[in-house]
């Protein structure tokens, strides 16, 4: 007879997430997931295959918080300025009582850059595409630019959002802040 687990499975992969997050995955060994999800490596195995199986549910987890503020951008129609919004909405959590952390799509994409994990490079690809898509639907309601104008803002807009990410690892909240507004200063 299969045991019952004693433990709630999304609020454990939520930590095993904020380990992710803070650490990276090639950093993050069972021994620290053990720890931080107060579990042990056998339930965690029964439960997600393997460290790779729960880095995937973590990066779902992840996802899933961070679609609400997909959510109000996608709704949004005031084009240039809800880009700008949501660059401010993506980083507002991140100094939130000095946690700063980046964003862990954009952390998890620099970390695998060079993998041939294709499980993972599907997750952030299609994160990726679903927010440059978004780019370029707010751009359009502007309807003074053409199509390539659009494509490059977007694709600017796409890097410039990368390097926010990163940047709000380790910049203040005033340069972040900074930084947005010269970034729309060129839209």
């Amino acid at each position: 007879m299969a045991r019952k687990k004693e433990y709630n499975e999304s609020e454990v992969v939520e930590k095993a997430m904020k380990l992710f997050w803070r650490k990276g995955y090639e950093t993050t060994s069972m021994q620290m997931l053990e720890k931080e999800m107060g579990i042990n490596k056998f339930s965690i195995y029964a439960s997600f295959g393997n460290k790779h199986g729960l880095f995937l549910e973590s990066l779902k987890c992840y996802k899933s918080k961070v679609s609400v503020i997909l959510e109000k951008f996608k709704n949004a129609s005031n084009g240039v300025e809800d880009i700008k919004q949501f660059f401010y909405d993506s980083v507002n959590e991140n100094f939130k009582e000095d946690n700063q952390k980046g964003c862990f799509v954009t952390n998890t994409y620099n970390e695998f850059s060079e993998s041939e994990d294709l499980l993972i490079k599907q997750e952030m690809n299609a994160f990726m595409n679903n927010l440059k898509t978004l780019f370029i639907e707010k751009l359009k309601m502007d309807g003074t630019r053409n199509a390539d104008t659009i494509q490059k803002q977007a694709n600017f807009l796409l890097l410039a959002k990368h390097g926010l990410a990163a940047a709000a690892r380790v910049n203040t909240k005033q340069e972040i802040e900074d930084y947005i507004e010269m970034t729309f200063k060129n839209i």
